[in-house]
């Protein structure tokens, strides 16, 4: 299956509340007020966020005055045209330190999918040529040490850890010095996913980032955080209030196969200006795709 089939079917719930009700409610209207309201109306309730839905509108509302869109059947390529532009900045793309290795900070709440999504990265990564050393700096639950330990085996991925309750800012730099040591293009580190103790998770992120940031320049390159495609807009205040507690450089969206929220992808964007960099598409290692703006929104509509 090539990639915009899995994608296609992985957006298949998103799809029916989101492209497929739009398309249901423009089919032969005219653009007015009462079909700017209905299109607002169908955004909301596929999760797109109140400002978000608002400004795509509002996009719609001036487009239609100077005359680019006049009835139904050229909402759908305008709001094409402008979700794209909006999703493009940054999306998919990868930081590459001008030394190797490149270091991945991952952050997010427990359940987000946060330690699979860990393993799909690292599995695209290698398959893509690149050698990847994992820290398991979750060590607050054992849990999540030990099913990063068992994906780093099924891939045959070198794994530093320590045992549970260890100060995770002494596993990144051991990762560190085994990241180096090895000649690891890319380390990716894991760190706690808590957010009820948020001044704890702000110190110990903090920590963390200091001491990657002595031992590799510029470390750490990227911070992703994983966010749970299935909580929609809830999404958008663990993403604020993560990007609060460190500096978030983009998204990792787990589980978009299993949700017909995933027009909240749009919110992270407009409201927070976070790129979307990867996907999670599916239940399988393989099931992650950076994120391609373009064949996204014509997943939606497909």
């Amino acid at each position: 299956m090539g990639l915009f089939d899995r994608l296609k079917q992985g957006l298949r719930r998103t799809r029916d509340a989101f492209g497929g009700a739009l398309v249901r409610v423009v089919r032969g209207r005219k653009l007015d007020e009462e079909l700017l309201e209905e299109i607002e109306e169908t955004l909301l309730r596929a999760d797109v966020g109140v400002a978000t839905s608002a400004r795509l509108v509002g996009d719609l509302r001036e487009a239609g005055k100077r005359g680019e869109v006049r009835d139904g059947e050229d909402v759908l390529p305008f709001l094409k045209k402008d979700l794209v532009v909006r999703l493009a900045e940054g999306a998919g793309e990868l930081a590459c330190a001008p030394q190797k290795p490149t270091v991945v900070l991952i952050v997010g709440v427990n359940g987000s999918g946060k330690t699979t999504s860990i393993a799909k990265l690292a599995g695209w990564l290698k398959g893509k040529g690149r050698k990847v050393v994992l820290a398991a700096g979750d060590t607050f639950r054992a849990a999540a040490v030990q099913q990063l330990t068992v994906w780093s085996n099924r891939l045959e991925i070198e794994i530093v850890k320590q045992d549970t309750g260890a100060d995770p800012a002494a596993v990144a730099f051991d990762a560190a010095d085994a990241a180096i040591a090895r000649g690891a293009d890319v380390l990716i580190v894991d760190t706690a996913g808590r957010l009820h103790t948020q001044e704890h998770l702000m110190r110990e992120l903090e920590k963390i980032r200091r001491v990657l940031g002595k031992r590799i320049p510029g470390a750490p390159h990227e911070t992703l955080l994983v966010i749970d495609a299935t909580t929609g807009q809830n999404a958008i205040q663990q993403a604020r209030r993560f990007h609060e507690a460190t500096p978030v450089t983009g998204i990792i969206l787990a589980k978009l196969d299993g949700t017909a929220r995933g027009g909240a992808v749009l919110s992270i964007k407009d409201e927070l200006g976070l790129p979307v960099k990867f996907i999670g598409v599916g239940e399988k290692i393989s099931d992650i795709e950076p994120f391609d703006p373009a064949a996204y929104v014509e997943a939606l509509f497909s």
